[in-house]
């Protein structure tokens, strides 16, 4: 395979049309952190979201994409090929933020896909395979748990309607919220969910900002990635009895925090990893009645657990229930695993592709795993899927102060768009 290709879509890709769509983006749903950064709270199926969603198409119907939608609300801009018959080629990512998140997180994959199309079309490459740049739905799953619905019912992970009964913090269902986003998208073409309904896409590349100092730590422009670690997401209920904290003894109380701090503890124990390889987060938590002077009566709280390696993500994921259980002293344990998904390796087609291109346009690479799941994560039972990290400042990310430069977007883009006319005409 020779080192070069596609140059003249690599030199058509523009650095300040690309970062201006972003900032376009990141007003919808801006807000200021702490520190006075730009950041922005665009979550899933919300209004914002939707008027995202219509930025973006609005961009890709100009260059003469056209433009479907499935029933999951994953999003769909294609550049034909010249032989349509072909399994597609597919890139992007997802346009839903966290509550305080960046501008970059998950939106550049989309805007670097629809970027990288333009460029070949600009440049007059035709590519036999058609492209497909796609808006994965909810893939953070903060307001609807879990993350990656729209990659995960495209792959065939989960059924269509799995989520639709899960509620936001309103109590908003995802069925309805869903149904609301694809009543105003009415005017563009339904097409059929993923393997379900139609042929595996030939290959699938994400860009994305790394989310970690690795690569600005290592000074290098470009993460070519390995593959994604296990995760799995519980919620665990407590449920005690709620009493007066000033007048009921403390050996009769069924003291709902009080467990959660000796379920914490004995987690730990259990997630202890001298190789700092695991991750173990307890991040939410949720108290009733919340009174400063009144014993709990329930407890929520979520765990994150995530391991690159099959058999410890299994191992110690199906010991949580029996640890919390052995632990707690007075409350009733209810345990529900909200998430799973098993680690992930890339394809060697697609790692070697981002090598290849990183080494053709000069840049400093090397091969990296990610900590976070990504959609990718999804695809990897139906296609070669691979993707392309580039420098977070700081390894800040899920944060107003997330930062990625101009020229490292680009830099970015150009391997996806040399990445993608290899793949493509493949």
């Amino acid at each position: 395979m020779p080192a070069t290709v596609a140059p003249n879509a690599v030199a058509a890709v523009s650095e300040a049309r690309q970062w201006d769509r972003l900032m376009a983006l990141a007003e919808l749903g801006a807000i200021t952190g702490a520190d006075g950064a730009p950041g922005v709270n665009r979550q899933a199926l919300t209004p914002l979201d939707a008027e995202a969603r219509r930025l973006v198409l609005g961009w890709g119907t100009a260059l003469g994409l056209t433009a479907s939608v499935d029933v999951l609300g994953n999003l769909f801009l294609r550049h034909e090929g010249t032989e349509p018959g072909l399994a597609p080629v597919l890139s992007g990512s997802h346009m839903d933020s966290q509550p305080a998140g960046g501008r970059f997180d998950g939106i550049w994959g989309v805007i670097a896909a629809l970027e990288a199309v333009q460029a070949l079309r600009e440049a007059g490459i035709a590519t036999r395979r058609p492209i497909e740049v796609v808006a994965w739905t909810n893939e953070e799953g903060s307001r609807f748990a879990p993350g990656c619905m729209g990659s995960m019912a495209y792959a065939g992970y989960r059924p269509p309607e799995t989520w639709d009964a899960v509620t936001d913090p309103e109590g908003i269902r995802f069925g309805d919220a869903l149904a609301t986003l694809l009543a105003s998208e009415a005017d563009l073409p339904r097409r059929g969910l993923g393997v379900l309904e139609g042929p595996a896409p030939h290959a699938y590349v994400e860009a994305h900002i790394e989310q970690g100092p690795i690569l600005e730590e290592a000074g290098c422009d470009i993460g070519i990635v390995t593959g994604i670690q296990g995760s799995r997401w519980f919620l665990v209920e407590l449920t005690g009895a709620s009493a007066h904290a000033g007048t009921a003894p403390v050996s009769t109380r069924r003291d709902a925090v009080q467990d959660m701090v000796r379920a914490i503890g004995a987690l730990n124990v259990l997630m202890e990893d001298p190789t700092d390889v695991l991750r173990f987060t307890v991040a939410s938590i949720e108290v009733k009645p919340n009174s400063s002077n009144s014993v709990a009566e329930t407890v929520k709280f979520t765990i994150d657990f995530r391991h690159p390696d099959a058999a410890v993500l299994r191992a110690r994921g199906d010991a949580i229930e029996a640890t919390i259980k052995g632990a707690v002293r007075n409350c009733a344990v209810s345990l529900t695993e909200r998430f799973n998904a098993a680690p992930a390796v890339f394809a060697p087609e697609v790692t070697e592709a981002v090598a290849r291109a990183a080494t053709a346009q000069g840049l400093r690479a090397m091969h990296i795993p990610s900590g976070a799941f990504h959609d990718a994560q999804f695809l990897v039972p139906l296609c070669p899927t691979g993707m392309i990290f580039i420098p977070s400042r700081k390894g800040i990310s899920h944060n107003p102060a997330e930062y990625s430069s101009p020229s490292q977007l680009a830099q970015g883009t150009r391997v996806l768009a040399q990445v993608l006319a290899e793949l493509a005409n493949s």
